[in-house]
């Protein structure tokens, strides 16, 4: 492991490897930090690795303070809330930890914290130049731990966020988002339980694989893509099987990241589908793109060939091309236990014309290899829920 003991400052200042997370203090004070609130969910604030960086921070000298009203898919009123904790509390900096709910959530926080009273979080939506809404001064620093590998929130620059009120995922988006530390230590990741690691883990590799076949044109994310799906193919059943391998935590933490950042080049139908029902039927977002992964990928058959023989050729499949790596994506699904279906998941088709609006409207459907219409995402949904491939 000691080779994963090092760092590198792309897309933002990373610090790899075992125990890593004892220089969180030292990190928030190099950001100017003297009292940060730490963001995470409730599943984590009282296990022992919160409470050590709690410990940790206050040893220093640090006013750090913890917030962790946050649901599985973040809402407004989550925000809205840590937005009155930071300010109650007198904070200057977000630590951001935990999945990618506790991410999103603390992100959002620090963007909207210090933001000049009536501004809406729903005015930064990430839809033409509505980020520059907000003040850029304004937002206040963040050192992002993530504790899972899936999301790859901790180098991203925007945050997933549920209206309620519209029963929608809205897309927040401002440059400054992107946290300005990041902290990748496996150890946090040992005790995520084998089928939230599975999970977790397909979600980065539907980053990855969307990257991949996104139509434009970003040749260095298209290398980061490729890369993040080989070390995804050679770790995550080893993670699976044994969450104390620390080789794989490590190359799993590292292939998250690398997936959020390859898909500056463009997400798809995947996620245009994932991101409507995770706000109807409040289901997993990682469960939801590995179900829809084979569906996509058959989907986009005719726009993907070339793509998908080289990608094939990259993981040394045999006879390469869409039809194997749809292959080689069952199998991975199969042995990680992940449903073949959106029905194992409780959700039916009643909503399916809802759906398929919500999909085309989302800002992922546009780097879709091929435009869908309304009318094919409901086929595809259907067929999803239904089980036909």
């Amino acid at each position: 492991m000691n080779q994963f003991t090092m760092g590198w400052n792309y897309p933002s200042n990373m610090l790899t490897g075992v125990g890593r997370i004892r220089e969180l203090p030292a990190t928030c004070r190099a950001l100017g930090m003297r009292a940060p609130l730490l963001v995470t969910d409730p599943g984590l604030a009282g296990l022992p690795m919160v409470e050590a960086c709690v410990s940790a921070c206050q040893a220093d000298g640090l006013g750090i303070a913890v917030f962790s009203q946050i649901k599985g898919n973040p809402t407004g009123k989550n925000v809205r809330d840590g937005m009155a904790a930071f300010r109650d509390g007198g904070h200057d900096g977000v630590i951001a930890f935990g999945g990618g709910s506790g991410l999103d959530a603390a992100k959002a926080v620090a963007l909207m914290a210090n933001q000049r009273e009536g501004l809406s979080l729903w005015s930064l939506e990430d839809v033409g130049v509505n980020w520059k809404h907000a003040d850029a001064d304004a937002i206040a620093p963040v050192v992002a731990v993530p504790t899972t590998a899936g999301t790859g929130s901790e180098v991203g620059r925007a945050s997933v966020i549920t209206d309620e009120a519209e029963h929608v995922k809205r897309i927040i988006f401002h440059p400054r988002m992107l946290p300005a530390t990041v902290i990748l230590d496996p150890e946090l990741t040992v005790g995520l339980p084998p089928a939230m690691t599975a999970a977790t883990g397909m979600d980065a590799l539907s980053h990855c694989l969307e990257a991949w076949c996104a139509p434009n044109y970003h040749p260095m994310a298209e290398g980061i893509a490729v890369e993040g799906i080989r070390r995804i193919d050679l770790n995550l059943l080893r993670a699976y099987r044994d969450g104390s391998d620390l080789e794989a935590r490590m190359n799993m933490l590292v292939a998250s990241s690398m997936g959020a950042t390859a898909f500056q080049r463009g997400l798809g139908a995947m996620h245009a589908l994932a991101h409507p029902l995770g706000a109807l039927f409040d289901a997993h977002h990682g469960t939801l793109n590995a179900i829809l992964m084979p569906y996509v990928l058959r989907a986009n058959e005719r726009a993907i060939g070339e793509p998908m023989v080289r990608l094939g050729r990259y993981l040394d499949l045999p006879q390469p091309g869409t039809s194997a790596v749809i292959d080689w994506v069952l199998d991975l699904r199969e042995r990680l236990a992940i449903p073949h279906t959106l029905r194992e998941l409780r959700i039916d088709t009643r909503q399916a014309d809802k759906v398929a609006r919500m999909a085309v409207a989302d800002p992922s459907s546009a780097s879709n290899p091929i435009a869908f219409s309304a009318d094919q995402y409901r086929q595809l949904f259907v067929a999803a829920v239904e089980g036909r491939l």
